[in-house]
């Protein structure tokens, strides 16, 4: 080969490595992640005494697993829904007790999980303690699961009530043994919650806020925290002891999908 026609030769191969590398797909970027509008803040820095055990981040709920969009233990709201909340938690530590949240804003891809979970019959390690009474395939029917929820627009929270100084609450470990949420507060999981007839996420109806199976002393915790929360603006979902609503909402029509995490907030609000 001449030197003319090995010169050529190359300029060709690197002109097809040229077009090669210009053909070739860019490397994806990372997806960014939503953020949430400035609206939304973390409990914490607007109330660092009420206390955060956050279920979802934990396998210790319903599915048996930590739930998609939960990055960390945090309770993030509206910041009127927080500020009111502030003011229910002064009221009630007065009187020597604390709130307690076990979930509060929920990305629309925690919903998703719920809803793959509650497809998939076959799955029912955490029945025994959260759904023991209820079939499964009747989840969606009977209103425990479905597609869109109130969290995901920021104004809707689940707690329950403490008696300080509060007690620990051991952790759960997933395969041990469980019971049902509805029996009496000595036999369920450890809750430093004060007794409110079941445990928190307990498909039965004995959560329906006004069951009149439920008597005395826990009739008496429930209407505590009701009448905390009402009194500052929140309206209680019937069905449930522990779901709580602030109105007016910010976004009433607005289910975001934003993880749950301090940088999906803006400055001082991620606190």
């Amino acid at each position: 080969m001449t030197g003319l026609a090995r010169s050529l030769r190359n300029i060709a191969v690197s002109a097809t490595a040229l077009l090669a590398v210009a053909a070739a797909p860019a490397h994806a970027e990372p997806k960014a992640e939503p953020k949430a509008p400035e609206e939304f803040v973390a409990l914490r820095s607007v109330d660092p005494t009420i206390i955060q055990e956050m279920r979802y981040f934990t396998p210790h709920n319903f599915v048996g697993e930590p739930i998609d969009g939960y990055k960390k233990p945090m309770c993030i709201l509206t910041e009127p829904a927080a500020k009111a909340l502030h003011k229910a938690q002064r009221a009630l530590l007065r009187k020597g007790y604390s709130l307690k949240v076990y979930d509060c804003y929920r990305p629309q891809r925690a919903v998703d999980h719920f809803v793959r979970w509650a497809e998939d019959l076959d799955d029912e390690r955490m029945k025994a303690e959260f759904y023991p009474r209820v079939d499964k395939s009747r989840l969606f029917e009977d209103g425990y699961i479905a597609e869109k929820s109130g969290h995901s627009r920021g104004s809707t929270l689940d707690l329950t009530v403490v008696r300080l100084p509060a007690k620990p609450t051991r952790p759960y470990v997933p395969g041990e043994p469980l019971t049902p949420c509805y029996g009496p507060k000595e036999q369920r999981f450890p809750d430093n919650s004060i007794d409110m007839g079941t445990g928190f996420d307990c498909f039965d109806t004995l959560s329906h806020t006004d069951d009149p199976r439920i008597t005395g002393k826990q009739r008496a915790h429930r209407d505590l925290l009701r009448d905390a929360l009402v009194k500052v603006g929140f309206t209680n979902l019937p069905e449930e002891w522990w779901h709580f609503t602030y109105k007016p909402e910010l976004f009433p029509d607005t289910y975001f999908d934003f993880p749950v995490s301090p940088r999906s907030l803006h400055g001082k609000h991620g606190k």
